[in-house]
Formats: C-alpha cells, sequence, structure tokens
C-alpha cells in the first residue's frame, strides 16, 4: 500500500511542489465560511450572503479557464504572483466595507473572484506529467487527500477568528494567505524540474496521444473548443455537482452553528468531516489498480444521505456528537472521489492543454460552489437544516448518474474497462 508514496517521495522536488500548491489553495477552503460571518453579521441574511460568495466563485470560474490558458502559454510564475496580489488585496477590501455598504460587496467579490491565483489547475497540469504512471496516480490520490488537512485547517482557523476576533478579521486572514501561498508555489516552481515550459499556441491545441481516448485530432480539428474531446464535459460536470454538494453541507454547518451562538463548532465539524476523508484517503490511495470515480461517487452520496436524519425536521434537538459521527463516516470517501475525478481528467486531457482544462474544471467547481451558495442560502432562510441536507444528497445523485456518461481512459487494462462498463 505504501509502495506508490514512495515512488512519488523519488520524483525530485516533486513533494515541495505538493506542500505549496496545497498551501496555495488552503484559503479557498476557508474564505467562505469567513465571507458568510461577515455578510450575515451586517444583514442577518443567509440569502445575502450566498450572493456575495456566489459573485466570487462566478468571477473564479470565470477566470479558470482563462488563466489556465495563460499558464499554457506564458510566464507561470509571474502570473502566479500577479494573481496573487491582485485576489488578496480583493479579499482585504472586502473586509473593510462598512456595513452599510454591503450591496457593494457582491461587485467586489466579482472582481476578486477573477483574480483568482491558478495554483489548482497548475498543479494538476504539472501531476500529469509525472512519471512513471503510478507515481503519478499516487501523487493525485495523495493532492487529493492531503487537501483534507485543508479543510480541517482552513475553517477552524477562520472560525477561531472569527470567534476571537472578528469576521472582517478572518476575511483579511485568507488574502494574506492567498498571496503569500501563490508566492510561495511559483518560487518552488522556478527551482523544479517540472515546471511548465510555455506552448506555442498551434501546439498547445494539439491532443494528447497519451491521455485521449481518440489520440491525435486532424489538423483541421486542432482549434476547436477543448470541451469537446470526449469525456471532458461530462467529467467537469460531475466535479461541478460534488463540490455543489460539498458547500451545501458547509453551508448546513455553519448555519446551525450560527444558530447554536457557537462558531467555532463549525470549524469542528468540517474539521471531523475531513479527518474522515484524510483517513479514506490515505488508505484508497495506496490501492493498486486504476480508481473507479462511479463507485467513489456512490459512496459519497451515501454519507450525504446519512446526514438528512440526524438534522431537524427528523431530529429536533441535534446531537454535535452523532453529527459529528455522520461526518466522520460519511466523508471516508470524499478525498478518493477527487482523486479519482482528478486522475481521468488528467487522463482524457489534451497534453498542451492540461492547464486550461484543469482551468475549465475549477470553473466547474465554482460553479457548483455559486449554486450551493444561492439554492441551499435560501432553503435555510424558508426551509430547514434537514432539507438543505437533503439538496446535497440530491446534487450528490447527479454526480452519479453524470459519471456514468465518461469514457474508459486510454491506458486501461481490459478488466478495469470492464469494470467501468459495470459499475
Amino acid at each position: 500500500m505504501l509502495a506508490p508514496y514512495r515512488l512519488l517521495a523519488a520524483v525530485g522536488r516533486l513533494p515541495t511542489l505538493l506542500l505549496w500548491s496545497l498551501l496555495g489553495r488552503l484559503h479557498t477552503t476557508a474564505t467562505a465560511l469567513a465571507l458568510t460571518f461577515l455578510v450575515t453579521d451586517w444583514t442577518g441574511s443567509y440569502t445575502r450572503a450566498g450572493l456575495v460568495a456566489a459573485a466570487l466563485t462566478i468571477g473564479t470560474g470565470i477566470a479558470g479557464p482563462l488563466r489556465g490558458r495563460a499558464a499554457d502559454r506564458s510566464s507561470v510564475p509571474k502570473l502566479l504572483i500577479l494573481t496573487g496580489a491582485c485576489y488578496g488585496g480583493g479579499l482585504c477590501v472586502l473586509a473593510a466595507l462598512p456595513a452599510h455598504l454591503w450591496p457593494v460587496a457582491p461587485v467586489v467579490a466579482l472582481l476578486t473572484g477573477l483574480s483568482m491565483p491558478p495554483v489548482s489547475q497548475v498543479a494538476r497540469s504539472v501531476w500529469a506529467r509525472v512519471e512513471p504512471i503510478e507515481a503519478r496516480n499516487a501523487t493525485y490520490a495523495v493532492e487529493s487527500t492531503l487537501s483534507e488537512l485543508l479543510f480541517m485547517v482552513g475553517p477552524m482557523l477562520a472560525a477561531f477568528t472569527v470567534a476571537v476576533v472578528d469576521p472582517w478579521a478572518a476575511v483579511v486572514l485568507c488574502g494574506v494567505f492567498a498571496f503569500l501561498g501563490a508566492l510561495g508555489f511559483a518560487l518552488a516552481l522556478m527551482r523544479s524540474d517540472l515546471r511548465p515550459v510555455p506552448t506555442p499556441k498551434s501546439e498547445s491545441d494539439t491532443p494528447s496521444s497519451e491521455g485521449s481516448t481518440t489520440g491525435p485530432a486532424p489538423t483541421t480539428e486542432r482549434r476547436r473548443f477543448v470541451l469537446r474531446e470526449p469525456g471532458l464535459a461530462p467529467t467537469i460536470t460531475v466535479s461541478m455537482l460534488l463540490v455543489a454538494a460539498l458547500v451545501a453541507v458547509d453551508l448546513v454547518i455553519i448555519a446551525w452553528a450560527r444558530e447554536r451562538d457557537t462558531p467555532e463548532l463549525a470549524g469542528v465539524l468540517v474539521a471531523v468531516w475531513a479527518v474522515g476523508s484524510l483517513a479514506g484517503g490515505l488508505i484508497m490511495g495506496g490501492l493498486p489498480g486504476r480508481p473507479n470515480p462511479v463507485r467513489r461517487l456512490i459512496a459519497v452520496t451515501a454519507g450525504l444521505l446519512l446526514l438528512v436524519p440526524v438534522l431537524p425536521p427528523i431530529w429536533a434537538e441535534p446531537n454535535p456528537w452523532l453529527v459529528g459521527l455522520v461526518l466522520a463516516a460519511g466523508g471516508a470517501a470524499i478525498a478518493p472521489a477527487f482523486g479519482a475525478m482528478n486522475n481521468r481528467l488528467g487522463e482524457l486531457a489534451p497534453t498542451g492543454r492540461r492547464a486550461e482544462v484543469f482551468g475549465w474544471m475549477a470553473t466547474g467547481s465554482m460553479a457548483g460552489s455559486s449554486l450551493a451558495a444561492t439554492s441551499v442560502g435560501w432553503m435555510l432562510d424558508v426551509g430547514s437544516l434537514g432539507a438543505a441536507a437533503g439538496l446535497s444528497a440530491a446534487f450528490g445523485c447527479l454526480a452519479v448518474l453524470v459519471a456514468l456518461q465518461i469514457p474508459v481512459a486510454a491506458g486501461a487494462s481490459p478488466q478495469e474497462r470492464a469494470e467501468d462498463v459495470v459499475s
């Protein structure tokens, strides 16, 4: 089980790159919580908080493929540093807004989201170049697993800052982490042999022969829209729905903690959820064979369904220990599911356009976050915690149905292809 992790550690400077890529995304796990507390303190409305969060995610979603394409064709370190500075500055501006000017917040959030540093898409495009393939699979698995540490540390740090200082301080802290993380990742890339090399436009439009199920496309199709490549659109749609489901649960936890007047509980429960995911990722990441996305998504959805009966109206007075136990058990499939989806997308993406493809994945993720922020925010205002959790499970069910449309990547064995079809 440990063999893939040993292979990963043997690739030069890969552990350092992995570490900085994670630190560069730490702010993303804390920003939603910090902004939710900030805007609800301003307005007393989860719907309005959802609008601000949705504006931020819409801006980030628009920027995703654009930043990814820029990363494929220009200096990645310079791009990371510039966008990190703009994004961090935007969050500081949001924190400094007076409460009576909250209608300006969605505009500022949108502009801030447009500056999101492309840490995730750059990192995942780099992992697709890791050899041998066992080390590459382990890298995707370890990244998804260790990302759960971010969901432990980020929300807890934000919740602690909200409880001890104020919501605006938590938002500022997110901005500082955004800039420092992007800067550190940029410097690590400059020292690594795996750093991206700008690709000429004519070459960047050539599909991958190592990951595509169809092989190189004819010259007349080299300029076609990248999401027309087989399997990319459903894979990104699944990521969008999966993120929507998980963000919905985050909002349910935040709402319950705020109703109890214990904001620190939100950070603790999100951390417990992440512990379950971390444990599942460590175990599944070391197993041999190609990961099966459909099976892992079914397991995630089952965990989401388990949350509904322990919340109102079914359980009138939720028990924090019971909710934490359900979150820990249900979270065990989250990191394995993300690892499987990222690995499959890296196999299907054209070689010279991987950062752009993972940028579209970031866009899909942000769209899922925006969908959850608006729909679940409204559900919490007019419905119940259990209804909002049920909506999360509905997103998970849709993700499973769409995942059935994802083709098997080139290089899979006949047995793995059969297993994909059966699942």
